[in-house]
C-alpha cells in the first residue's frame, strides 16, 4: 500500500474521500469473464442521436448537474459531425498532442520511455497513441471531463491507454465519486490505480467548465438553419414554367400547349405562332439570405468558442506544428498542454514506473513528460537572444578584467534566461587577456603603484603580513620585481 499512499498524495486526493466502495473492479476475474465474451469491450453500445433541438440542449444541462453526462456526451459526438467544428477542435487536440515532447527527471527512465524512437515509434507512443490521445484531449475541452483505461498488452510490460466514450460516465454526489457504466454493471472510478485515467477540468463540477453548452447551442443553430435553406432551395430555387397561350385558342389547344411546356427538359425546343409564350416564374424574396447569415455567425461562435480567437480556415498547408500556433490562442494550447501532461504524469506514467522498478521508483526513477507549445517565432527570437548574451558575456569579461573586476555571470544568466547545470571546472594555467595598448598601458601602471606600496597584485589576496612570511627567495623576487619609484600624484 506503500505506493498508493504516495500516488495519493501525488495526485493532491482530499483526505475526506472514501474508499473505494465494495462493488466490482476493473481487473476482477468476474469482470474480466463477461469482458472476454463480448471481445474485450468494455463499454456497452452508445446510443446516437440525429435529431437536435434547443428543449435537448436544456435537458443536458439538467441532467448534467445531476451528475448524467451521457445527453451532453451524446450532443458532443453529434456536433463533431460538423465538418467547421470537427476541423477547428482537431487543430486544437489532434495538433497538440503531435507537437515535440520533452522529458525531464530520472535518465534512466527517460531512456526506457524513448525507446526505439530511431528505428520507429518509442514506448511512450506505444503506451499513449497519439490518435487516443487526441479524442481524450477534444473530450476534455469540449465536455469538461474525460476518461481512458490502461489495458494490459501481453508480451510486454507496459499498457496501451484507451479513449472510453464519456457517454457511461456518472458522477454520484452523495459519494463524490465517478462511475462507469460498463457491460458487467457500474464499476467505480479510482484515478491513478494503474487502470484508470481520468481527467477533469476543474475538481467541482467539471461539466460546467467545458465548452459544450455553447458549442451545442451552435451547432444546434447551424443545423437548423441549414435544414431551412435546404427546404427553401427545395421549393423555391428553381423557377417555375409559365405556358402562355393567346386569348382565342381553345381548351383543348391551351391544354395541349402546357402539356408541352410541362414536358419541359433538357435542349427543349419550342415552336409557337404569334400568342403563345413561355416565361419563367423566379421568386422575389430574400430569405435564404438569413440562414446563410446564421450559418456564418455560428461557425464563427464555434471558432472563437474553441480558437480562442477567428482564424482563417483556407489558404493554409495543414496541421503542422508551425500552424497550430497560427490558428489556436497561444494561451489555450499552453492550458490543453498542460493539463494533459499532468494527467499522465500523475496517472499513466506512474504505474509503468512502478511495474518496471518497484514501489520506490516514484522517487528514485520519478520522470514527467510535457509539450513545447512555444511557437517557432519564439523559438527563434530566443536563440537570437542567446547568441546576444554570449556575446555580452564575452566583451564585458574583457572590459571588466581590464581594471580588476570580475562579472558575476550566474547574476547575468539568471537575468536572461540562460539555462546553466552549474559552474565548470576553470583551468588553473593563466590565460592571456587580449588588451588594446591603451588599456595595458593602465594595467601596468596600477600594477607599478600597488607594488611601490608594498601591496599584492590585483586578484591576490594575501594582506601584507602574508607577504613577508613567503620565505627568502619569494621576498628577492618580489624586491627585484618592484618599481623603484614612488607614487605621484599630480597637482
Amino acid at each position: 500500500m506503500g505506493w498508493r499512499s504516495t500516488l495519493a498524495a501525488l495526485l493532491g486526493i482530499s483526505a475526506y474521500t472514501p474508499p473505494a466502495p465494495d462493488a466490482a473492479q476493473l481487473g476482477d476475474p468476474e469482470v474480466d469473464r463477461i469482458r472476454s465474451l463480448f471481445g474485450g469491450q468494455l463499454q456497452i453500445l452508445p446510443q446516437s442521436q440525429t435529431r437536435w433541438y434547443l428543449a435537448d440542449l436544456e435537458a443536458a444541462i439538467y441532467a448534467a448537474d445531476q451528475g448524467f453526462i451521457a445527453p451532453a456526451a451524446r450532443l458532443m459526438r453529434a456536433a463533431r459531425g460538423d465538418g467547421h467544428l470537427a476541423g477547428v477542435l482537431s487543430t486544437r487536440t489532434e495538433g497538440l498532442v503531435r507537437l515535440p515532447k520533452r522529458f525531464r527527471g530520472n535518465a534512466e527512465a527517460i531512456g526506457a520511455l524513448k525507446v526505439g524512437e530511431e528505428d520507429a515509434r518509442s514506448v511512450f507512443d506505444e503506451m499513449f497513441p497519439a490518435s487516443e490521445l487526441g479524442v481524450f484531449t477534444a473530450d476534455f475541452v469540449s465536455l469538461g471531463v474525460a476518461i481512458g483505461e490502461l489495458v494490459p498488452v501481453e508480451g510486454r510490460d507496459y499498457p496501451v491507454f484507451v479513449r472510453l466514450d464519456p457517454e457511461f460516465l456518472q458522477y454520484r454526489w452523495y459519494e463524490n465519486r465517478w462511475y462507469f457504466r460498463s457491460i458487467a454493471g457500474p464499476i467505480p472510478i479510482t484515478p491513478g490505480d494503474g487502470r484508470w485515467v481520468l481527467a477533469t477540468l476543474g475538481r467541482s463540477s467539471p461539466w460546467q467548465n467545458g465548452n459544450w453548452r455553447a458549442l451545442g447551442k451552435a451547432f444546434i443553430r447551424k443545423e437548423h438553419a441549414q435544414h431551412n435553406k435546404d427546404n427553401w432551395e427545395a421549393k423555391l430555387a428553381q423557377p417555375a414554367r409559365v405556358a402562355v397561350a393567346p386569348a382565342g385558342a381553345s381548351e383543348e389547344q391551351a391544354e395541349g400547349w402546357f402539356k408541352r411546356v410541362l414536358a419541359w427538359g433538357k435542349n427543349t425546343v419550342f415552336g409557337m405562332r404569334p400568342g403563345y409564350d413561355v416565361k419563367l416564374l423566379e421568386s422575389n424574396g430574400r430569405g435564404a439570405d438569413s440562414f446563410v447569415a446564421t450559418i456564418s455567425e455560428q461557425n464563427g461562435e464555434i471558432t472563437i468558442c474553441i480558437a480562442g480567437q477567428t482564424v482563417t480556415t483556407d489558404g493554409g498547408v495543414g496541421f503542422a506544428n508551425a500552424d497550430i500556433h497560427k490558428s489556436i490562442r497561444a494561451d489555450l494550447i499552453k492550458a490543453t498542454a498542460d493539463a494533459l501532461a499532468y494527467v499522465l504524469n500523475t496517472q499513466g506514467i506512474p504505474p509503468w514506473l512502478i511495474a518496471r522498478w518497484g514501489d520506490d521508483a516514484l522517487t528514485t526513477h520519478a520522470v514527467v513528460v510535457e509539450w513545447d507549445v512555444t511557437p517557432p517565432a519564439d523559438l527563434a527570437s530566443g536563440a537570437q537572444a542567446l547568441v546576444s548574451v554570449a556575446s555580452a558575456l564575452s566583451q564585458l569579461t574583457s572590459a571588466l578584467a581590464a581594471h580588476g573586476l570580475a562579472l558575476d555571470v550566474s547574476e547575468l544568466c539568471t537575468r536572461f534566461g540562460v539555462p546553466v547545470k552549474g559552474p565548470l571546472a576553470v583551468e588553473s594555467a593563466p590565460k592571456k587577456l587580449d588588451l588594446a595598448p591603451t588599456d595595458l598601458a593602465k594595467v601596468v601602471k596600477v600594477r607599478e603603484a600597488r607594488s611601490s606600496q608594498g601591496l599584492p597584485p590585483f586578484g591576490d589576496d594575501r594582506d601584507e603580513k602574508t607577504v613577508t612570511q613567503l620565505g627568502e627567495e619569494a621576498a628577492v623576487d618580489a624586491t627585484a620585481t618592484a618599481a623603484p619609484a614612488t607614487l605621484r600624484v599630480a597637482a
